[in-house]
Order: C-alpha cells, then sequence, then structure tokens
C-alpha cells in the first residue's frame, strides 16, 4: 500500500504530469515502443528519484514497458505531494511525501527496497548504498542500477574501488544526452528559477559566487552572467579554474570571494565548501543556496550553533544573526534548492535524460549476468538514439558520411 500525504490531491497531480508528457517527445517515443515490444515485462524497478511531474512521467513509462514499479524520493523537500498522489492513485506503489524527517525518509527508502528489485534507477545513490548497508542478501540479485548524478556516481565509484559494489551500475550522468544539456542548461535555468522565484530579488548587478566550474557550474555561471550579474567562480581543479578564467569570469579562493560576494551557490558535490570560519565576513544580507544534492556544502550546522537567532524571512528562506549584528540567508535549508524552491529542470531538458534512464533499464534488463559488478558506462548507441529523437523532434535534419568518407577517417558507421 502506498505512502503519501494525500490522495485526494492526484487530480492536481494529473494536470502536473500531462504537461510534462506533452513537452517530453523523447519518452513519449519510447512508451509507445515500450507499449508494443513491453521489454521490462516481469522486472521490478525500484527508483528513488526526485518525485515531480517529469519524474513521474518517466514511472509510467517504465510501467507501460511491463515494469513493477516501486517509487520513492532522493530528497526530503523534492517531492511534490500531488504527484506522488497521482502515482498512487494511478495504481504505482508510491512512497514519498514532502518534508519527511530523515528517519522517515529512511523509512520510505527501506519501503521500496524491501520488495526485492531487480532494477534500480537512484538519484544520489541512496538506493544502492542502502540496500548493500541493509538488506545485502537482495542485493545479490539486483541485475543492476542506473544512477542520475554526478554524486551518485562518485559513491558508486568509491564502492567499486573498495570492492564492495555487487552489481554493475550504469553512469546515466556521464552519458553526453545527460550531462551536457541536463547538467548544464538544466542546472542553468532551473538554480536561477528557485532563487528568483524564492526570494523575488533581481540577479542583475549583484557579485554571485559560484562554488565549482563542472557542467553544473558552468551552466550555473553562464544564466547568472545573461541575467547581468558580475560572477565570481572558485575551484579546486586548475583546468577548470583556468577555464572559467577564459570564460570571462573572476577565480578566486571561497575564502577571498567571501567578503564581496551577495549571492553565494555551491554546485560542487563535496562538503564544507563554505565552512563555517567564512561566515561572520559575509556581508549583511548575503543569500547562501546550494545547488548540490546532499545539505552539506554549506555547513548548515556551524551556521546553526553560530547564530545568536532565526528566524523565517520568506517560505524557503531561513534568516540567521550572526554576533556581529548582520544577517546571512539560507535558502531551502540548504537542500538542492532548483528542486526545493522550484519544479527542477525543464521538461524538454529531462526528456533526453530520462529518455537513456528508460533505454539503460531496458538495456539491463537485456543484459541479466552478462555485465560484471561496477561502475559501466551508458553504452554509446543509447546516446546516439536519444540525440536523434530530440533532433527529430525539433524537426532537425543532419548529414550523414557517405562510405568515402567512412573510409577516409577509419570509421565503420
Amino acid at each position: 500500500m502506498s505512502t503519501v500525504r494525500d490522495i485526494t490531491l492526484a487530480p492536481e497531480g494529473e494536470v502536473k504530469i500531462a504537461w510534462a508528457a506533452r513537452n517530453m517527445p523523447i519518452l513519449r517515443s519510447i512508451e509507445a515502443d515500450f507499449a508494443r515490444e513491453k521489454p521490462l515485462a516481469g522486472i521490478k524497478i525500484t527508483l528513488a528519484v526526485h518525485v515531480e511531474a517529469k519524474t513521474a512521467y518517466l514511472c509510467r513509462v517504465l510501467a507501460e514497458g511491463g515494469a513493477e514499479m516501486h517509487i520513492t524520493g532522493c530528497n526530503p523537500l523534492s517531492t511534490q505531494d500531488d504527484v506522488a498522489a497521482a502515482l498512487a492513485a494511478g495504481g504505482l506503489d508510491t512512497h514519498a511525501f514532502h518534508a519527511c524527517t530523515d528517519d522517515e525518509y529512511m523509512a520510505l527508502i527501506d519501503n521500496v527496497l524491501s520488495v526485492g528489485p531487480d532494477v534500480i534507477i537512484d538519484d544520489g545513490g541512496d538506493l544502492v548504498a542502502r540496500i548493500h548497508e541493509k538488506y545485502p542478501d537482495l542485493a545479490a540479485n539486483v541485475i543492476g542500477s542506473c544512477e542520475e548524478t554526478t554524486t551518485g556516481i562518485h559513491r558508486l565509484k568509491r564502492m567499486a574501488s573498495l570492492g564492495a559494489l555487487r552489481f554493475p551500475a550504469v553512469a546515466v550522468n556521464d552519458a553526453d544526452c545527460k550531462h551536457l544539456f541536463d547538467n548544464r542548461y538544466g542546472t542553468g535555468q532551473s538554480v536561477w528559477d528557485g532563487i528568483m522565484r524564492t526570494t523575488n530579488l533581481i540577479v542583475a548587478g549583484k557579485d554571485v559566487v559560484v562554488a565549482g566550474y563542472g557542467w553544473c557550474g558552468k551552466g550555473v555561471s553562464m544564466r547568472a552572467k545573461g541575467l547581468g550579474a558580475r560572477v565570481i567562480v572558485t575551484e579546486t581543479d586548475p583546468v577548470r579554474a583556468l577555464e572559467a578564467v577564459m570564460d570571462g569570469f573572476r577565480v578566486m579562493t571561497m575564502a577571498e570571494a567571501a567578503p564581496i560576494g551577495d549571492l553565494f551557490i555551491t554546485v560542487t558535490g563535496d562538503c564544507a565548501v563554505i565552512p563555517g570560519e567564512l561566515f561572520p565576513v559575509m556581508k549583511d544580507g548575503a543569500i547562501l543556496a546550494n545547488a548540490g544534492h546532499f545539505n552539506v556544502e554549506i555547513d548548515v550546522d556551524a551556521l546553526e550553533r553560530m547564530a545568536v537567532g532565526k528566524y523565517r524571512a520568506r517560505r524557503n528562506i531561513d534568516g540567521y544573526r550572526l554576533p556581529n549584528g548582520r544577517t546571512l540567508f539560507l535558502l531551502a535549508e540548504g537542500r538542492l534548492v532548483n528542486l526545493a524552491s522550484g519544479d527542477g529542470h525543464p521538461a524538454e531538458i529531462m526528456d533526453m535524460s530520462f529518455a537513456i534512464q528508460a533505454l539503460c533499464a531496458q538495456y539491463l534488463a537485456e543484459h541479466r549476468g552478462e555485465l560484471a559488478p561496477g561502475v559501466v558506462p551508458v553504452p554509446r548507441e543509447i546516446d546516439l538514439a536519444v540525440a536523434r529523437r530530440k533532433l527529430a523532434s525539433l524537426g532537425v535534419n543532419i548529414d550523414s558520411l557517405t562510405d568515402e568518407q567512412r573510409d577516409y577517417i577509419g570509421v565503420e558507421s
């Protein structure tokens, strides 16, 4: 039996799902294929992704392919209760509700893992970590997992390096049609959507500090520049730092940036990116937001300890009064600002990412027992197939190599 906040919210969730599906033509084409071929028949899929409209449509596409779906969220603040209700009302086993406690979150994870999944679809690696930790006997029967995020892949690679990963894990995030578009354009737009709708403040003219210049950081920085901000990038990787310089951004340490920034956005996947000792030197009114997967990039615990007062300044904004009289504002409790304070990536972007998820789930089902434990890449043919479907949906035609051209550069097809 599903665990949702309020099943009567289902009609509102259906409206959201319908809008997402209308704007996800790749998944619609895959849904038609799945309905005809049923490639996931008999496969139990346990999924922990942000429970919002685009994810809901992915779940329905997988179910159309024959999968038995067991659904939960991957962040306590990103679940939309109306969407969870719509999934449950539609017959899919759903265990998710907004603003669950940490203990409730783990209980929901346990609910969907206890069924004994064949395939796991993960966003951040919580399902994979938990099944190894608490359900090792069930882990032995998992065909494989599909991981959506950079953070999750880091966790998987660490497990693999220690010899602890017991099944193959497809690195969905590393597919070109995922990270080049989702991480850059999706994160770039959705982070600013979340910040602007939450704060109702202008971006133009502000000093914006972006911590991390991977694909997500590039997208956030690019959009900040387009909105008229003066952008500062902090990095630990010298090549990425140099790239940021060449892209026209100021690059400095976080300690140097702390007294300058009006708005800080962490997007590294690491912890203590903004440490507690920097809070007292920040401007009065500085805004702190996180766009990395977990709420550890800003040292929220240190901020809580340091503050002499805390108040709710606005929905999803907490003000922290420091001993020096300054106030810092934290968005969405330091959790993913684009989902905890917004609707996440645009549907057209998630169409590509979730198309890869659906096709990788099919790939695992069709290659059961053939893949060794460890982190495995998305097959190139899946990446190319998604790109072709995307171009077709846009009405874009491209050239094909002639036999002479293929021979000249030494490729077979």
